[in-house]
């Protein structure tokens, strides 16, 4: 006899199912939020306070701010839910803001929201939300999940212009069972077509764009206020080794940067490489920024390692393309990735996530941080 299943998976009537939402205060989590009350199921809302913001914070297009706490409150005050705020300043700057400068400071291009997901939000959430004796913990994240025989699998959004899975792939596998995502399966527009209807205050709130701990995405400002000393200048290299210009600090430039660096040649230069221990950046011309080899660190697998002995698809940017590649897995929980054609612009600090292709999508089987 088939058990029934309700509309997240879960084998129970929905008025006896508790769901905890991750509520942003944006109009993602809010939506969610109205859809799981509207379906009948016990819903708690929980927002995080992650950082201590100022009046310059508050009025750039970030997520977390002081603002988009009154707006969490708004719409569950609206929606009849309980409600909850996690103070969690501290860990949010050991667990991220720490590792986001550092890795700046070592030559790397950091993604602070994957560290955020893999820590606070789904890692101390996920605990909270099992200590409520919550069914499971939802998000608007812009993943698609498909649940067979109790396993959850994480797919690419159908809308790839707001598929989010990239910086969810360092999930793990106990996570991902108690994760749902409603919103992978439709566009931006019916989002926001569903809060109108709800009548929610956050229909229209722009969404969130810059790094919400970054005002006005200049990340170099944070950095020289927690380390003031990092800012130190050194040599801009070419490839055969030449001093041919000097930088203010190495945090400024990432791979593949080519506006800023302030050096004339014939042909436009480009970062190829940044040499932290020696504070040296190095430039060269367009075709040398292409690779083909990738090595991977700190893997997370989703899956079976026999998926992964055939040709797969890998992104290596939260904005780029699926590239086929071939994925050797290596001990020490390393990896080496080869694409079949080369990449441009492939920076270590970045991850490379994994996907195969299959009737539902692309699903999501894990991934690695790229160190070189």
């Amino acid at each position: 006899m088939n058990k029934e299943l309700n509309s997240i998976g879960i084998n129970k009537k929905p008025e006896n199912t508790t769901v905890v939402v991750a509520m942003s205060g944006g109009v993602d989590s809010s939506t969610v939020a109205g859809i799981m009350k509207n379906e009948g199921y016990k819903v708690i809302g929980i927002t995080l306070k992650l950082y201590d913001d100022g009046k310059e914070v508050a009025k750039s297009k970030q997520c977390c701010s002081g603002q988009d706490i009154m707006d969490a409150k708004r719409v569950a005050h609206k929606l009849g839910i309980e409600h909850k705020i996690l103070y969690y300043q501290d860990k949010f700057k050991q667990g991220v803001i720490d590792n986001f400068v550092d890795s700046y400071l070592s030559g790397e291009t950091p993604i602070p929201c994957v560290q955020c997901n893999q820590t606070v939000k789904f890692k101390d959430l996920f605990e909270v939300s099992k200590d409520l004796k919550a069914d499971a913990l939802v998000t608007g994240h812009y993943v698609k999940n498909i649940t067979s025989n109790n396993t959850n699998y994480m797919y690419r959004a159908i809308d790839e212009n707001r598929d989010q899975s990239y910086f969810l792939f360092n999930t793990t596998r106990e996570q991902l069972d108690y994760l749902r995502f409603p919103l992978g399966g439709m566009l931006k527009d019916k989002t926001r077509e569903i809060a109108k209807e709800l009548d929610l205050n956050v229909a229209d709130k722009p969404d969130s764009q810059d790094i919400c701990f970054v005002p006005n995405g200049d990340y170099a400002s944070v950095i020289r206020k927690l380390r003031p000393d990092s800012f130190q200048k050194g040599n801009i290299k070419n490839l055969d080794g030449e001093v041919i210009g000097v930088h203010d600090g190495i945090i400024n430039f990432t791979i593949g940067q080519r506006k800023g660096i302030k050096v004339s040649d014939n042909d436009p230069l480009y970062v190829l490489k940044i040499n932290s221990d020696n504070n040296e950046i190095i430039v060269g011309p367009k075709e040398n920024l292409g690779k083909k080899g990738i090595s991977l660190k700190n893997l997370n697998l989703l899956t079976d390692k026999k998926d992964l002995d055939q040709n797969i698809f890998v992104k290596v940017r939260s904005t780029g393309n699926l590239l086929e590649a071939k994925v050797e897995l290596k001990e020490n929980n390393t990896a080496h990735v080869n694409l079949v054609n080369s990449e441009d612009g492939i920076s270590p600090g970045q991850a490379c996530v994994f996907y195969s292709k299959d009737q539902f999508g692309h699903r999501v089987l894990g991934g690695g941080w790229i160190k070189e």
